[in-house]
């Protein structure tokens, strides 16, 4: 069998009667950063995979590299396997190029287990080991931004069509959103050519913001998904001259970005809903799954939201979550029940933010429900009004107090795995650690001649 023969339709299509020139080979880095080698098509078919070094996982997004305790900095090789299922178009590029993402492997064939799709794996198997399949459906908030060279110069929304800057607090507005119509259109183009399906594409609250949701279904693939949409939509805001960005919080005083996660869990064997009974009431582990989300998501806050900047995002009244109250069709709680029919019952989290690794970030969220039925958690009450009164302070405000809980949470580290939590608080904590070693214009401002 040819390569082309063995690779999905939408690939097959996008390559229907042309050379295949060039094969990217990629994985996801601890950040979601696609990491590997392009190579020409005539070699990738040629051979059964190629070596990465273990570093990769190791880097912080400054560049730098974190010594883990208790293992030699040497940087050994690990192999890296195509799953030809993956295969899209990168529809970007010059010439005819198809992307692939890569499995990670030790030499004796056993998953690395610090590689996050990995990580997202072996949570799912837990589920599949209690005859259950986890279904998700996440949704993308990204800014598209005038280009900005300089770090010093604050951040501000794009051209429109009309040549007048985006404006914010136009929420579900067409017209906004036709004001940057190019590039949604090379966002449709580009994901017919990839085969994925968007949802809906919206105008969110903030000047120059767009969500974009997927359908549900198997969590590594839209996670799959979610990481070639976020390099396909960088590259779709290039073509027209604006940068797309997935910055939690790239403008004061607009609201965040955020990844919200929707869940439901599937019997494997009938397909039924869990959360739903024959009569159509919520089950028992409907709550707990809540009753997990709220008790274990603090210390998971530091997977969902992983850089100082994201913290920015958790303010009252710019439709971010501050707490872990849970309420139906409330968008002010952080736990979210959605208006639907029993067969469709499932839960929002309302926590991560679009800055996340969207593998770590839906594994941990369904390390957090997985808990919460095995543990039967008992969620709160129900929060009927608006849950920014509460003054409830659920979760972790710095990225330094949620690496301090990560860092105590044996419950997630059983699940998610030791090996990969020990990376993570090593990697994350030396980001930590160069931020604050940043004295940023503010405390030069207020404090140079004040203090």
């Amino acid at each position: 069998m040819t390569l082309l023969e063995q690779l999905p339709p939408a690939a097959q299509t996008y390559l229907d009667g042309r050379r295949l020139d060039e094969v990217e080979c990629v994985v996801a880095d601890l950040a979601g950063i696609a990491r590997g080698k392009a190579m020409p098509a005539s070699k990738f078919a040629r051979q059964s995979h190629f070596y990465l070094p273990d570093s990769i996982f190791l880097q912080t997004i400054t560049g730098d590299w974190a010594d883990v305790e208790g293992r030699a900095f040497t940087e050994p090789d690990m192999v890296c396997v195509p799953d030809l299922s993956t295969a899209t178009a990168a529809p970007w590029t010059a010439d005819w190029t198809i992307q692939v993402i890569h499995d990670i492997q030790q030499h004796d064939g056993s998953p690395v287990p610090y590689a996050p799709r990995n990580v997202l794996r072996a949570v799912i198997a837990q589920y599949h080991a209690l005859g259950l399949e986890p279904i998700v459906a996440p949704e993308m908030e990204f800014y598209l931004v005038a280009p900005n060279t300089d770090p010093g110069k604050p951040i501000e929304p794009p051209m429109g069509r009309s040549g007048r800057p985006a404006v914010s607090r136009q929420a579900y507005s067409l017209s906004a959103i036709d004001e940057y119509g190019p590039v949604i259109d090379d966002i449709y183009d580009f994901a017919e050519a990839q085969g994925f399906e968007i949802d809906g594409i919206l105008q969110e609250g903030g000047a120059g913001q767009i969500e974009l949701n997927l359908a549900h279904g198997d969590p590594v693939r839209l996670a799959d998904e979610i990481f070639f949409f976020k390099r396909m939509i960088r590259e779709a805001a290039l073509r027209h001259d604006c940068y797309a960005t997935f910055m939690a919080k790239p403008i004061e005083a607009e609201p965040g970005s955020a990844m919200h996660i929707h869940h439901s869990v599937v019997d494997r064997e009938t397909g039924a809903n869990i959360f739903s009974d024959a009569q159509g009431n919520e089950t028992e582990r409907f709550h707990h799954y809540i009753g997990g989300l709220q008790k274990h998501m603090p210390a998971a806050t530091a997977l969902m939201a992983p850089y100082v900047n994201s913290y920015r995002r958790y303010v009252p009244d710019l439709a971010a979550p501050i707490n872990l109250a849970w309420g139906r069709d409330n968008r002010t709680t952080g736990l979210r029940v959605p208006v639907s029919g029993p067969e469709a019952r499932r839960i929002e989290n309302r926590l991560a933010g679009m800055d996340c690794n969207p593998y770590l970030a839906i594994a941990a969220s369904l390390t957090c429900g997985l808990l919460g039925m095995q543990q039967q958690t008992a969620p709160t009450a129900e929060y009927v009004g608006d849950a920014y009164e509460s003054g409830a302070d659920d979760i972790p405000r710095t990225f330094g107090a949620a690496l301090g809980l990560f860092a105590e949470a044996e419950d997630l580290h059983k699940v998610l795995g030791e090996d990969f939590c020990k990376v993570y608080s090593t990697v994350k904590g030396l980001e930590y650690q160069e931020f604050l070693q940043v004295i940023s214009p503010w405390e030069r401002q207020h404090l140079l001649t004040n203090v």
